[in-house]
């Protein structure tokens, strides 16, 4: 499928690996804390207010909200400039290439959904969450293929990122469209003129980020006041920050790329796991997996996921419509399938947007995106590790 390997991806590769392994020990931490008698403090530190500004100027947010919203907008940017330098000129540019992820994607998106509708049809209020197990975790996934080493070829490696790209692309999409409050037209159309005045900027193609930061530092205002969910704005700005196919000399979307992503990777992703793992374990039993939102998470990211990716690419590949990445068999591709269930930070973010007004659901949520994500690692871990290699 995918032939030429670039350096970038191998240090992408590497980056995204570490950074799994990171936040797992973020997310046993907060696991640990939020179930030790420092559990009343860890709540009570989320939920305490800041206020960074001077005198009326500024912005007051719980820590729980500087980080979902204000961290999670950087977050947001790093990723939508993943996703545009790889439509660019990335493994995403080639329809060819490209072809088998996106379909897997869909398949990976689609499936789990529909699942998890099916078992919460009649509530209206846990329906909301239908989106929750269509993501995956591409550091937490990338990061279980690092402990299997040469077992698992590099095209599929490959195969396995390009898909999480687009999930993370489907999950803008599901954000903007079906996450967002009531909308409010005077902060709408400032935040339409801010991005204008991105565009503008990048029409001449102005490569010092200052100028986009700025406009950017506005535009993340106007939208966290707009209705739509804060984090849209870091798709939007990074959106507009400049990138030619054909630059030879410098790219600034490259150099904010390898700027930030150290701090991302092992920065804002740990301290989202770490502020949004903690979840109490006092009375959990199995039945309390089988309520709807924790069964419907669990099934659509354990067996969605998989059912999904696998069929729609076995399709795909049969119908000639794409290729089998290289050097690959049908059970180390359907391992790494199984490893898509790794839903984690994204699929605990679309939770909290998901139940932002129905908080009692919260905790159901995280039970099954640490179940699911815990089932599909060890699930797909050991399906590669036992697979021969031809």
């Amino acid at each position: 499928m995918i032939q030429i390997i670039t350096q970038s991806f191998k240090r992408f590769f590497k980056l995204e690996a570490a950074s799994g392994l990171v936040l797992l020990f973020s997310a046993i931490v907060a696991l640990i804390i939020s179930n030790s008698e420092l559990s009343n403090f860890y709540f009570n530190t989320l939920e305490k207010y800041i206020f960074i500004g001077i005198n009326n100027f500024g912005l007051k947010l719980s820590i729980i909200h500087w980080i979902n919203d204000v961290l999670m907008a950087i977050f947001f940017f790093f990723v939508t400039l993943e996703i545009k330098r790889e439509f660019i000129q990335g493994e995403l540019s080639n329809i060819k290439q490209a072809m088998l992820p996106i379909i897997a994607a869909v398949g990976g998106m689609l499936v789990p959904a529909l699942i998890y509708i099916f078992i919460n049809l009649g509530n209206s209020q846990t329906l909301n969450g239908w989106a929750i197990p269509s993501a995956t975790d591409i550091a937490f996934s990338l990061g279980v293929l690092s402990l299997l080493g040469k077992r698992v070829p590099l095209s599929l490696k490959v195969f396995l990122t390009a898909l999480a790209i687009i999930d993370d692309l489907g999950a803008i999409v599901i954000i903007a469209l079906f996450y967002s409050g009531d909308l409010n037209i005077k902060y709408l159309t400032l935040m339409l003129l801010a991005f204008i005045i991105l565009l503008v900027i990048n029409k001449f193609n102005i490569k010092k980020f200052l100028p986009y930061l700025i406009v950017g530092i506005f535009l993340w205002d106007f939208t966290h006041n707009s209705g739509v969910h804060a984090t849209i704005a870091g798709v939007l700005l990074a959106m507009t920050i400049p990138h030619r196919k054909n630059e030879k000399d410098f790219s600034l979307l490259i150099k904010i790329e390898h700027t930030i992503s150290p701090y991302v990777a092992f920065g804002i992703m740990p301290l989202f796991a770490f502020a949004n793992a903690g979840v109490s374990l006092e009375g959990l039993s199995i039945s309390s997996l089988l309520d709807n939102v924790p069964l419907g998470i669990v099934l659509g990211l354990f067996v969605g996921k998989q059912l999904g990716v696998f069929i729609f690419s076995y399709v795909s590949i049969k119908l000639k419509v794409a290729q089998m990445p290289n050097n690959s068999n049908w059970f180390n591709f359907y391992g790494v399938g199984i490893l898509t269930g790794i839903g984690f930070t994204m699929s605990l973010f679309v939770g909290n947007l998901a139940f932002v007004e129905n908080i009692q659901y919260l905790d159901g949520v995280k039970i099954g995106v640490l179940t699911g994500s815990l089932l599909s690692t060890l699930t797909g871990y050991f399906l590669i590790l036992l697979t021969p290699n031809k």
